[in-house]
C-alpha cells in the first residue's frame, strides 16, 4: 500500500508546480542565509565601530593626559575629547562624502553631503552591511587620526588654534588621504585600479603616516615648551596613562579586525595579526631599553605596545602570523630608536611621541606590508601590474604611496599651521604656559591638592 502511494505521489513530483515550489523554498533558504550573514556582518561592524570610538575616549585621552604635567592634564585630554564631538559633525556635513564619494582620483564629490543618500541599503564599501554602518565605522577614523597629532603640541597650543587646525587638517589632508587609498577610484586604491596601487588594510598611510609627520611638522613650527631640556618633564601619572594603553590595545581589535568590514576569516585573521604584532612590539622595546638603560619600564612597555599596533595596522589583514611577529619585534626596536635616540639627536620637542611611535611606526609597517603581504593570507589580494606576493614591485608602490602621505602631510600642515598662526596665533603666551592651560585656558584644575 505504501508502494501505491509513492507510486501515486511520482507524477505529481515531476510537476512543474513542484519544481517551482521547491526552487522558491531554495530562494527563500538562500535569502535567509544572507539576511542572516548581514545581520551578523552588521552586529560585528557596530561593535567594531564602538570600540573605534573608546580608542579616542577614554584610551587616547588618557594615554596622553598621564604622560604630561599635572597642570596640563585636563587641556590634553580635552583634545580627544573635542575632536570626538567636533570631527562627528564635520564628518556628517562633508568629510564622509569628500573621503568616500565618487570623484577624482584625489578627492570624493559632495554626493553625501549631510548624508544625503546614506541610509538603510549597502554600499559599494561594504555589502552586507547599511551604508550607515559604514560610515559610521570610517567616522572612528576620521576622529581618532587629528586626535593623535594633538600629542605633539601639548601642553603649549591655544585651544582655538587646536579647533581651527583640526578642522583645516581634517579638510585638507585626511579626507583626501582616506579618498586616495580607500575611496572609489582613489589612486591609491589597489582594489578599485589606482594608478599607484598600495596595500592599506586599516590606516599605515591614512592614519599613522600622515598624523604622525603633522605631528613632527608642529613640533617643529610651534618649538620647544618652555624649559625643555633644563628642568623636568615627566608624567605625572604612569597609573593612567597605562590603562589608556590598554584600552587602545583592546578597542585597536576594532580598528584592525572590523576593517574586514565582515564577521568572517578575515575579521579573525586581522584579529590574530593584531594581537601578535602588539605583543612581539611590546617584547621589543622592553629588550632595547633593558640593553640600553639597564632597566625595563612600565612607560617603554605601553610605548612599545602602541608602537606594535601602529606597525601591524596597515598589514594585518594581509599577513601570517609569523610575519606579525616579525613586524612587531621589529617594529618596537625601531620605534625605541626613533623615540629615545633620533628625538635627542636632532633635539625636537615632539611632546608625547607622535612622530616617533606613529609617523615612524606607520611609515615601517607600510613598507613592511609589500614585503610579508601575502595571498595565502588574503586571496582577495589584487595582482593587477603584475605585482605578486611580497615582491620588490609591490614594496616599491608602498615606498611611493608613503612618500606621497609625507608629501601631503608636511606640506598640508605648514600651510594650515601658517594661517591658523596669522589669523589665531598658535601658541599661549609665556605666562599661560608656566602657569599650566587647564586653568588659564579652562579655568579649571584636573587635581584639586586643597580638597
Amino acid at each position: 500500500m505504501l508502494r501505491g502511494f509513492r507510486l501515486g505521489l511520482a507524477p505529481v513530483l515531476a510537476t512543474p508546480l513542484f519544481a517551482q515550489t521547491e526552487a522558491s523554498e531554495l530562494e527563500a533558504l538562500k535569502a535567509a542565509v544572507a539576511a542572516a550573514q548581514s545581520s551578523g556582518d552588521n552586529a560585528w561592524l557596530l561593535v567594531c565601530t564602538a570600540l573605534v570610538l573608546l580608542m579616542t575616549g577614554p584610551g587616547l585621552a588618557l594615554f596622553y593626559g598621564g604622560l604630561v604635567r599635572r597642570k596640563n592634564v585636563l587641556s590634553t585630554m580635552m583634545h580627544s575629547f573635542v575632536m570626538m564631538a567636533w570631527a562627528t559633525v564635520l564628518w556628517a556635513i562633508v568629510g564622509y562624502s569628500l573621503a568616500f564619494g565618487k570623484g577624482s582620483p584625489v578627492i570624493g564629490s559632495l554626493e553625501y553631503f549631510m548624508l544625503n543618500g546614506v541610509g538603510a541599503e549597502p554600499s559599494g564599501y561594504a555589502g552586507t552591511v547599511p551604508h550607515q554602518t559604514f560610515m559610521l565605522f570610517q567616522m572612528m577614523f576620521a576622529i581618532i587620526t587629528p586626535a593623535l597629532i594633538s600629542g605633539a603640541f601639548a601642553e603649549r597650543m591655544k585651544f582655538s588654534a587646536m579647533l581651527l587646525f583640526m578642522t583645516l587638517w581634517s579638510l585638507l589632508i585626511y579626507y583626501p588621504m582616506a579618498h586616495m587609498v580607500w575611496g572609489d577610484g582613489g589612486l591609491l586604491n589597489a582594489f578599485t585600479g589606482g594608478a599607484l596601487p598600495c596595500y592599506d588594510f586599516a590606516g599605515g598611510t591614512v592614519v599613522h603616516i600622515t598624523s604622525g609627520v603633522s605631528a613632527l611638522v608642529c613640533a617643529l613650527y610651534l618649538g620647544k615648551r618652555l624649559g625643555y631640556g633644563q628642568e623636568p618633564m615627566k608624567p605625572h601619572n604612569l597609573v593612567i596613562s597605562t590603562i589608556g594603553a590598554c584600552l587602545l590595545w583592546v578597542g585597536w581589535f576594532g580598528f584592525n579586525a572590523g576593517s574586514a568590514l565582515s564577521a568572517g576569516a578575515g575579521a579573525s585573521s586581522a584579529f590574530v595579526a593584531t594581537q601578535l604584532g602588539a605583543a612581539t612590539a611590546t617584547l621589543g622595546w622592553l629588550l632595547m631599553e633593558w640593553m640600553q638603560m639597564g632597566k625595563p619600564s612600565m612607560l617603554g612597555a605601553i610605548s612599545g605596545a602602541v608602537a606594535g599596533l601602529v606597525v601591524i595596522t596597515p598589514a594585518a589583514g594581509f599577513v601570517s602570523p609569523a610575519a606579525s611577529m616579525i613586524m612587531g619585534l621589529v617594529g618596537g626596536a625601531f620605534c625605541y630608536f626613533m623615540v629615545v635616540k633620533v628625538k635627542a639627536m636632532f633635539g625636537y620637542d615632539d611632546s608625547l611621541d607622535a612622530f616617533g611611535i606613529h609617523g615612524a611606526g606607520g611609515t615601517l609597517g607600510a613598507v613592511l606590508t609589500g614585503v610579508f603581504a601575502s595571498h595565502s593570507v588574503n586571496s582577495g589580494l589584487p595582482e593587477a601590474a603584475g605585482l605578486l606576493d611580497g615582491n620588490g614591485g609591490q614594496v616599491v608602490n608602498q615606498i611611493l604611496g608613503s612618500l606621497l602621505a609625507w608629501a601631503l602631510a608636511v606640506v598640508g600642515t605648514l600651510i594650515i599651521l601658517k594661517i591658523c598662526d596669522v589669523t589665531l596665533g598658535l601658541r599661549v603666551p609665556a605666562d599661560q604656559e608656566m602657569d599650566g592651560l587647564d586653568v588659564t585656558l579652562h579655568g579649571e584644575e584636573g587635581y584639586n591638592l586643597e580638597a
